[in-house]
């Protein structure tokens, strides 16, 4: 399909989370999650998405692939449901204030949206979400078997006078100072 139905339209207002791919000029992919209650990407019309981009690590790749290229792809994602939905098309990115002003599904406007004309738009097969049990915590590793984001970070960044408590604290910050 190449615009959206009544269905898809629910599906999108019932995701809390959509992975934004997109890729470079030099051809360098990029696959970044975007967050927010259930509902928060805005549907404009049959054929148009808004996503609003909400405060978090600072890094604007996705954002830079888009303004490069003016392309992403979509996968919107229900937790607890094997549903998904893959939209592809043309993107942008806006500052519009009469655009932002309607994307407040976390409680203020953001400071851009990134926008996409819709080219392709069909559900996805749900057999990777069931293989990998995403859905089943009886299935999921303890805690302690993987990394830590914080021990993964030390270790990228080679800083010997940095510590995981360091880190730790950071990421804690971030969360308690950067949700809004």
């Amino acid at each position: 399909m190449t615009e959206l139905t009544e269905q898809t339209r629910r599906l999108i207002s019932c995701s809390s989370l959509v992975l934004v791919a997109s890729v470079d000029a030099e051809g360098n992919c990029d696959v970044s999650p975007r967050g927010g209650p259930a509902g928060f990407v805005a549907v404009l019309d049959a054929r148009t998405v808004a996503i609003p981009d909400a405060t978090g690590n600072k890094r604007l790749d996705s954002l830079q692939n888009v303004i490069a290229t003016g392309r992403a792809g979509l996968l919107f994602v229900i937790p607890g449901r094997t549903t998904t939905l893959r939209v592809n098309g043309r993107a942008g990115v806006s500052t519009r204030p009469e655009l932002l002003s309607q994307l407040t599904a976390v409680g203020k406007p953001p400071a851009s949206a990134l926008v996409l004309g819709i080219e392709e738009v069909y559900p996805h097969c749900p057999k990777a979400l069931l293989r990998g049990g995403a859905w089943k915590p009886e299935q999921w590793l303890p805690a302690d078997a993987q990394p830590t984001s914080a021990e993964v970070t030390l270790a990228q960044l080679r800083m010997p006078a940095l510590t995981i408590a360091d880190i730790e604290q950071v990421e804690a910050d971030s969360l308690k100072y950067r949700y809004e």
